[in-house]
């Protein structure tokens, strides 16, 4: 890395921001590398497994072990990140995104050699923009958390799966989601008298999933019936921007069934 900041293996200066109670993980690499394109942090066809956090006087390898949920619709996501030393921290995906450029590494270095005398206005800009991230992840981070407890609090609970389940569902509309990262809507097809079957069968009632190129080979119809196998995780479905009224979704729809295989319309 020709731009590379100096590596400081002085850990006392990075000022951490460990997440406050549970984080969501990934449940299995598909999942992780539709999180990480999502958030801008990855365009190549390998997605990236390490990334840099940078501070004012060094630079760090790190690795996204999850995120956090939060805002009225869920939409909205602080990674959770890794440092070699085992450390947590909670990062904005958009700050993440601007420290693998190499211009935000020159602007580091540049702020450590100002020659400027103490207190000049200078040298005030300067500490001011480099702090104002670490206290707006702060700020999301204990809204967050508050937000989470109530949700907590209200929401009825269901055992989801860790692992990869068979469902039975019907194709209630398709509609379009709000991409925060990308700003854009994205396709998606919302499913209704979704059942996990198994032995003690659990019903989800409404879930949604992206509507795939394998969705789309099927061409699917509100009111059909299918069957497939997924993973299911509790994500709401957020609402798409200037939509025409077909594609606007009713209800709301708490649970995303991720990387559906084995399709089968019954």
């Amino acid at each position: 890395m020709a731009n590379a900041l100096p590596h400081i293996e002085d850990l006392d200066q990075t000022q951490y921001l460990p997440p406050r109670g549970d984080f969501e993980t990934f449940t299995d690499d598909a999942h992780y590398e539709e999180k990480v394109r999502e958030w801008g942090l990855s365009t190549t066809k390998e997605v990236k497994r390490e990334f840099w956090y940078k501070e004012r006087t060094h630079q760090r390898l790190i690795t996204i072990k999850g995120y956090q949920v939060y805002g009225k619709d869920d939409v909205h996501n602080t990674i959770v990140i890794e440092f070699q030393d085992g450390n947590l921290s909670c990062i904005h995906p958009a700050y993440l995104k601007e420290m693998q450029s190499p211009s935000f590494g020159r602007t580091a270095v540049s702020d450590t050699t100002v020659d400027a005398p103490k207190g000049t206005e200078k040298e005030v800009k300067k500490s001011t923009k480099t702090d104002k991230p670490a206290i707006e992840e702060k700020i999301i981070s204990e809204k967050m958390t508050t937000e989470n407890k109530t949700k907590k609090e209200k929401a009825p609970k269901i055992e989801l799966p860790e692992d990869k389940v068979h469902f039975t569902a019907t194709v209630k509309q398709f509609a379009l989601t709000w991409n925060h990262f990308n700003e854009e809507n994205d396709e998606v097809i919302v499913l209704e008298n979704v059942v996990i079957e198994g032995e003690n069968p659990v019903e989800v009632g409404l879930a949604w999933c992206s509507h795939s190129k394998t969705l789309k080979k099927l061409e699917l119809a509100p009111g059909e019936s299918l069957e497939f196998d997924g993973k299911i995780v509790k994500k709401k479905l957020a609402k798409g921007k200037d939509v025409e009224e077909e594609f606007i979704i009713e209800n709301p729809v708490q649970y995303k069934i991720n990387n559906p295989s084995k399709l089968k319309k019954s």
